[in-house]
């Protein structure tokens, strides 16, 4: 551990007495941090980006949702509609058909004799 650390204090001073090697250092560090947030900046962005797709899915899921629900509700409307009418339309038929079969005069009436 002392020889790491000998080694680290002479990298240091080597740093300190060169003036060309800290600037180097310096501007390496730099673009170090700016490149950070950068990536962060980014990576913040494509999270955005993201929820706010997650969040159309999401709308887009509902919406079909809800048409279908309301498409089975009425489907079940229509079909009790379609039974009341069926009932009425056969109630009708069956009217009719018993007015066509009644005589339009008596057997028994002046102008039958």
């Amino acid at each position: 551990m002392k020889v790491f650390l000998n080694q680290l204090k002479e990298i240091a001073n080597t740093v300190k007495q060169n003036k060309k090697l800290r600037k180097r250092l310096g501007w390496g560090v730099a673009v170090f941090l700016v490149l950070q947030v950068y990536f962060v900046r980014e990576l913040i962005a494509a999270e955005l980006l993201f929820g706010l797709l997650f969040v159309v899915m999401l709308l887009l899921a509902g919406i079909f949702y809800v048409v279908g629900t309301i498409g089975e509700r009425s489907l079940d409307w229509a079909e009790a509609g379609v039974r009341v009418a069926g009932t009425s339309a056969r109630r009708g038929y069956v009217a009719i058909e018993e007015i066509s079969k009644k005589p339009f005069r008596h057997p028994h009436s002046e102008s039958a004799q």
